[in-house]
């Protein structure tokens, strides 16, 4: 490894903004169209002569430890461009990761060239990136509302290629032992249902949980409140053009809802739980309902679960407010090019492929990624690695909310920090959820304007 590169990967910034996306989102606990592999969605480079940077040597920094489908893609892009790429293992912390490339950015080093970026950061790194959207063939192929998050005055710094979002789980055997037909579709029926299962279970099981999920201050509650408030009708925090719409109604009823949940249908430490506390309940088979990230699918049906084959996803719940909708916290990595790279074009090729079609599918069916080009969701190659796929497409093409970390930009972790703490005052009953709402107001208004 070139030992600038080295240097830079082995040192952190001392005091350095901690920027962290969601657990699940962005480094999991573990990894959560037709039979060909027909070039879409970004797989070839739009702009320039490949032959003209064949041979061209680049750094990617990809993830921290390269499994079976990231390797076959990294293959394939190489094969596909004709580049020479050396592969950087990024760290497996989001924090960590960000800082170093702040390193980077902060001494203009064009030591790398392609970097993966978490789904909250194109706004707090645009400066430092080119506009890709040259590279990309077919944009609409991918699910807007991710190219609308990776887009800063008007140049898409990111290209999607693997994403995540926020499900509720249900135990299958559990809803029909109590004569459901169906999970819950509002947050309303859910309580109904969690308390009715909850009572019954408890009979021989004086642990079981009606619903458990993350209530941590931390970069997770900021995931599970954004789906409770927008979910409600509550606005998304800070809207796209600026406004700071959190002090509304909707928004302070979701947040009481929610308080009203601990230690009635879920335990009393739920105030602090994280992604691995919820999951490690909910496998043990202690819980009806489970809110978190795909990763946990593959993980509830190992040999080893007390729940395998007994568990189902869906979207998350709707609230109650006039605008009630689906909501479901978006999460997910991007390939992005430092513009200090000396060889932009042939980044931008490389990008573009490994998020392409192609190599997507590849991520999938190796890895279980999450593609970011719709198609996919219905590919027969991909769907048999996965089944549980066919379930996700209606949330990443509609239901799926991001934060609002593009148009808050460097301020985003303040304005998260902010967040989670006053929402987990609710939980705790501390405050009331107006009493939330008002106090966010305010702190973001001193922060933001």
């Amino acid at each position: 490894m070139n030992r600038r590169i080295l240097v830079l990967l082995s040192v952190l910034m001392v005091a350095m903004l901690a920027l962290t996306a969601c657990p699940g989102s962005s480094s999991t606990p573990a990894d959560s169209g037709s039979s060909d592999t027909a070039s879409s969605g970004g797989d070839a480079a739009s702009s320039g002569d490949a032959a003209s940077t064949e041979g061209t040597k680049i750094t990617a920094v990809m993830g921290s430890t390269i499994r079976e489908g990231e390797q076959a893609a990294i293959d394939y892009c190489i094969e596909q461009t004709g580049l020479e790429v050396e592969v950087v293992n990024g760290p497996e912390s989001a924090t960590d990761r960000i800082a170093q490339y702040l390193q980077f950015f902060g001494a203009q080093s064009s030591d790398v060239d392609v970097l993966m970026i978490d789904v909250i950061w194109p706004g707090i790194l645009a400066e430092h990136l080119i506009d890709l959207s040259p590279y990309v063939d077919n944009p609409d192929d991918y699910f807007q509302r991710i190219i609308q998050n990776n887009t800063v005055d008007g140049a898409l710094v990111g290209i999607p290629w693997f994403t995540d979002a926020g499900l509720l789980y249900y135990r299958t055997d559990l809803l029909e032992k109590y004569g459901y037909d169906a999970p819950p579709t509002t947050w309303s029926e859910l309580q109904e249902m969690a308390t009715k299962i909850q009572e019954g279970e408890r009979a021989d099981n004086p642990d079981f949980w009606g619903f458990v999920w993350q209530g941590n201050a931390y970069e997770g509650l900021t995931c599970d409140a954004l789906e409770w408030q927008v979910s409600n009708g509550g606005g998304e925090i800070v809207e796209a053009d600026g406004t700071i719409s959190i002090n509304n109604e909707y928004a302070a009823a979701a947040f009481d809802q929610a308080a009203g949940w601990v230690d009635t249908i879920s335990p009393p430490g739920v105030v602090s739980y994280q992604e691995e506390d919820a999951r490690g309940v909910w496998q043990a088979g202690n819980a009806a309902f489970m809110r978190n990230w795909p990763y946990a699918y593959s993980l509830g049906n190992a040999d080893d679960s007390a729940i395998k084959g007994n568990l189902a996803v869906v979207p998350l719940p709707k609230g109650d407010g006039p605008d009630a909708r689906n909501a479901d916290t978006l999460g997910g990595w991007q390939m992005a090019v430092s513009k200090y790279s000396e060889h932009p074009e042939a980044a931008g090729q490389f990008a573009a492929c490994i998020a392409g079609k192609d190599a997507q599918k590849l991520l999938a069916i190796g890895d279980s990624k999450l593609p970011t080009i719709g198609s996919l969701y219905e590919d027969a190659e991909v769907l048999d690695k996965n089944p549980f796929f066919s379930q996700l497409f209606d949330v990443f093409n509609g239901g799926a909310v991001a934060r609002p970390s593009t148009v808050t930009s460097d301020k985003y972790n303040e304005v998260s920090t902010i967040y989670f703490t006053e929402v987990n005052k609710v939980l705790t009953g501390a405050q009331t959820g107006q009493q939330a709402v008002e106090s966010i107001e305010s702190q973001l208004q001193d922060l933001l304007q």
